[in-house]
């Protein structure tokens, strides 16, 4: 009986520990990290399983690879999805089974034959063949795992992630280099290539014209001749020469023929300044894209401001390429800014640190050594979304910017680099001679602080080393000059993040300058005839309804709930001084009606976007309205010209002035724009300044000035500004009685006609007051019936600091610190030689500040050196020291900060004389007395 259990058992446990093994095996394919190695991850697998485990799918993910049952899930390294089926081996299974059962058969004859012998020997024997069954069995097993990959050669082509696949991708991101997904794109991109290829070879075979001759007209008048779809401006540029063709950035085209440029925008061009401007006659094209049509050209270098965009634009890809190489995250935007470009980057938890620029910096040269070509393609929105589907930004950005299907846009490819972008761009990555990482920091996608925290990295390219190491000694200046750091080390502000970001806390000796700014422009505003008023700091949203600002600017707006209604801090003056001139009943001889205010201003900056005094939340502006009729504008802009030019010039700034003129989307009548134009450019001439003409740059209710002043530096800043408005005192149904008042009957409300009712678009704009941000229709805006014997003002907006926060900023970084002393909140300092003298070092403080001069003393018990050496750091504009001799004498003896090896020895008196001529300041002698000439 023992004879005949023994082989069914062992039979029986041979089974069951095949299948256990198969079983652990699954398991170990599930859990073990190390079961597959780098060089099978990206390939198609077979896998070979008992008859009871089906097909699985299989994600190759570094490190730790997983098997689900049909189903494909993201990887943490690798975002392309692999799918490998597991395929079952029954024949082969049955043939070992087989085989194993005639061994088994075998076993159990001799076993029987040899029962008569003695039975231990027998079991010695059984024992013996077990053993061997085991190691067979093991053998087979070893060989099925060793067998297990039937690896073939195939890439992957394609990628099924649905939002929840990419929300997972996004979570589980790990940091990796050369990613599988940069592959991915390129070949869908070489496929979209061909694709396209053989689609433009039918249109070729039925357009006769699609290679015709076209004209090409130089600056000069001259003609060129080329072929549509084949010559290039660079072409264009080779035949007249090679200097110009080398040093062109881009050509800006106006085609004579119709052509259909319409592309839509995927990319955030909130900090880019370098895309076309359809509404323009002009356009900017590459260098290397076919012309496609007659034409006129003209040739731009990285001298104008559209070359320059143009250059770090092209740069900021290069940088995009060098980051998603060297870390495998996902790229989001990066747009030219007016120094320098960056480009955003998830990097999941991952951040970038300064010790990673060298390797940034060295991928990135990599890149321009091999002076690849950008080349430009135009895709649909189904193609872009194939393109970037592992991407769940470049994703959002495509569902959010293209709203049809039947809508294109363009992308540019860069070596292995591929992104969505507009354009245009320079002709290849050598052009870029020399790049330096300047920062890195952390952004928000969209600006908004509830999306996924992104890395940001600036950068800056040359097209010469020269000019990367003078912008280093520039970039070192600036940092010693910045109004963060020297308003520290003045104690003239500070910033609290937690409690109240975008506001600055002033000390007491930087309220001095706020103040004194103030008061400046107060004394001016006497001077010259305004009228100072004060308006409330809440409004109901009503007001901004009336105005068009609450329809665009309300995320801007600090926007509250009382008793059911909505009301909003106020973030600009222009609504409040509309309703009093409501209240002034005003004539023509009243006009024109200068209000100036210094209200306190609120607006809801991103938090992201804060940045010292030059981005706040809370700020006052040296804000006016003149209220005047079309025959004012003249003489009016003339004197505020004058005004600007007076402030600026006080201050040591040069300034550029730009007049942008009406634009293809407007309202009014054509007659007024050229009345208003004429007026703007007179008054230009008459102030005899230089000027350059931004032609259709205007906002839409009116033409404007810009005027554009350059620091100690040369870098730009807009703070002044001179608007014409034709659209608020329509909104408001501001009027004033003419001549004719009181004969007649009333009229059409609107006075100032609309010959152009198309919505208004609304256009990026650097104005302080953001008023071109109403857009609706003139026709549906509100306004009331203008009565005969009333016409409707003009209004002129009018900024020259701007925000007092901001020309603050800019003011400490152009002098560093060093305030004119009507300005200074250190204008002296009294210092007695030794503790003898305090007294009367108190005596000349006690004088001087009772003259209203900001005179600080002295009386530690430091050295007089150290005094001295405290006194210019904190830069005082005079260092009064007192001895034996000053008290003897009733003098003091003076150091200028300026100049300080030249001392004076002024008496008390004569000093406080001299300092109150250095306060007269103003463009007139105030508190003097001319005698009346009669003319």
């Amino acid at each position: 009986m023992k004879i005949i259990i023994m082989p069914i058992c062992i039979w029986i446990s041979n089974i069951f520990f095949y299948n256990l093994n198969n079983l652990m095996f699954v398991r170990s394919v599930k859990k073990n990290k190390n079961i597959f190695s780098n060089n099978l991850r990206r390939k198609h697998i077979n896998f070979y399983l008992p008859q009871n485990i089906h097909s699985y799918s299989y994600i190759g993910k570094t490190n730790f690879p997983i098997l689900y049952k049909n189903k494909k899930i993201f990887s943490k390294r690798y975002h392309n999805c692999l799918s490998l089926k597991l395929e079952r081996t029954e024949n082969q299974q049955n043939q070992q089974n087989k085989q194993n059962r005639q061994n088994q058969q075998s076993q159990q004859s001799r076993q029987n034959q040899q029962s008569r012998q003695n039975q231990q020997s027998q079991q010695n024997q059984q024992s013996q063949q077990s053993q061997q069954s085991q190691q067979s069995q093991q053998s087979q097993q070893s060989q099925q795992k060793r067998n297990i990959f039937s690896v073939e050669n195939k890439k992957m082509s394609t990628l099924n992630f649905d939002n929840n696949n990419l929300e997972i991708q996004k979570k589980n991101f790990v940091i990796q280099e050369d990613p599988d997904f940069i592959q991915y794109r390129l070949n869908k991109y070489n496929e979209l290539k061909e694709k396209k290829k053989k689609i433009l070879e039918k249109v070729i075979e039925n357009d006769p014209n699609y290679y015709k001759e076209i004209n090409i007209e130089l600056l000069d008048g001259s003609i060129k001749t080329g072929q549509k779809n084949i010559t290039t401006p660079y072409q264009i540029a080779s035949q007249i020469s090679k200097k110009l063709s080398e040093n062109s950035i881009v050509a800006e085209i106006i085609y004579l023929d119709n052509v259909n440029l319409n592309l839509c925008d995927i990319e955030d061009d909130e900090n880019d300044e370098t895309n076309v401007d359809q509404s323009q006659e002009g356009i900017l094209w590459d260098m290397n894209v076919p012309l496609i049509g007659n034409c006129k050209i003209k040739f731009l270098g990285i001298e104008t401001p559209q070359g320059k965009k143009i250059f770090w634009h092209s740069s900021a890809h290069i940088l995009g390429s060098s980051l998603e190489k060297l870390y495998g995250g996902y790229l989001t935007i990066g747009p030219a800014l007016n120094e320098g470009f960056y480009y955003d980057i998830y990097l999941g938890n991952n951040s970038i640190i300064s010790e990673n620029y060298n390797k940034i910096e060295n991928e990135y040269n990599k890149l321009v050594k091999e002076n690849v070509e950008f080349e430009k393609m135009i895709c649909t929105k189904e193609e872009v979304l194939e393109l970037f589907k592992y991407n769940p930004f470049k994703i959002e950005l495509i569902k959010s910017k293209i709203k049809n299907d039947n809508e294109k846009t363009s992308v540019y490819k860069c070596g292995n680099f591929i992104d969505l972008c507009l354009g245009p761009h320079i002709k290849n990555t050598g052009k870029v001679k020399a790049f330096k990482v300047l920062k890195n920091s952390s952004a928000y996608w969209l600006g908004n602080k509830n999306n996924d925290s992104l890395q940001r990295v600036y950068g800056i390219s040359f097209q010469k080393k020269t000019e990367l190491t003078d912008y280093i000694k520039f970039i070192e200046e600036a940092k010693k000059r910045d109004h963060r750091n020297v308003g520290k080390n003045l104690n003239l502000f500070f910033f609290e993040k937690e409690t109240s970001p975008g506001s600055g806390f002033w000390f007491s000796h930087g309220a001095k300058i706020y103040n004194k700014l103030i008061e400046f422009m107060r004394k001016e505003y006497r001077i010259r005839k305004y009228d100072e008023v004060i308006t409330p700091n809440i409004f109901s949203c009503d007001l901004w309804k009336t105005s068009g600002h609450y329809q665009n600017y309300k995320n801007c707006m600090f926007i509250f709930n009382i008793e059911n209604k909505e009301w909003g801090m106020k973030p600009m003056n222009c609504p409040g001084h509309c309703l009093i001139f409501k209240q002034l009943n005003a004539s023509y001889k009243s006009l024109p009606i200068r209000l100036a205010d210094f209200g306190v201003l609120h607006r809801n900056e991103i938090t992201g976007s804060l940045s010292g005094l030059t981005r706040v939340r809370r700020f006052q502006q040296d804000d006016a309205h003149i209220f005047c009729s079309l025959d004012h504008i003249k003489t009016e802009v003339v004197n505020v010209l004058q005004f600007i030019f007076f402030v600026y010039n006080l201050f040591g700034f040069k300034y550029d002035l730009y007049l942008s003129t009406r634009p293809p989307k407007y309202i009014g009548d054509i007659e007024t724009w050229d009345f208003a134009e004429k007026s703007l450019k007179e008054a230009l001439e008459l102030a005899n300044v230089k000027w350059k003409l931004n032609e259709g740059d205007g906002a839409f209710y009116g033409p404007k000035i810009d005027i554009v002043l350059r620091d100690s530096l040369n870098r730009s800043h807009q703070c002044g500004t001179v608007q014409l408005d034709f659209q608020l005192p329509i909104r408001f149904n501001l009027q004033y009685k003419n001549k004719e008042y009181g004969v007649g009957q009333e009229t059409d409300s609107n006075l100032v006609n609309n010959s152009n009712t198309d919505v208004i678009e609304k256009k990026e704009d650097s104005t302080l007051e953001n008023i071109d941000n109403n857009q609706d229709p003139i026709n549906n805006q509100p306004g009331g019936v203008l009565k005969k014997g009333f016409d409707r003002p003009i209004i002129i907006h009018r900024a020259i600091l701007g925000s007092v926060e901001r020309f603050v900023a800019i003011l400490v970084e152009h002098t560093s610190g060093k305030f004119p002393f009507w300005l200074s909140p250190r204008q002296a300092i009294v210092l007695p030689i030794s503790d003898k003298f305090n007294e009367y070092a108190k005596y000349i403080h006690t004088v001087l500040t009772n003259n209203l001069f900001d005179v600080d003393v002295d009386i530690s018990v430091n050295t007089l050196n150290k005094k001295i050496r405290e006194a210019q750091l904190k830069q005082y504009n005079f260092i009064l020291v007192v001895g034996e001799k000053e008290i003897s004498t009733n003098t003091v003896t003076v150091r200028d900060r300026d100049n300080p090896n030249d001392q004076k020895v002024y008496t008390v008196q004569e000093l406080v004389n001299t300092f109150k001529k250095m306060l007269d300041i103003n463009s007139v002698k105030l508190n003097e007395i001319t005698p009346f000439i009669q003319k």
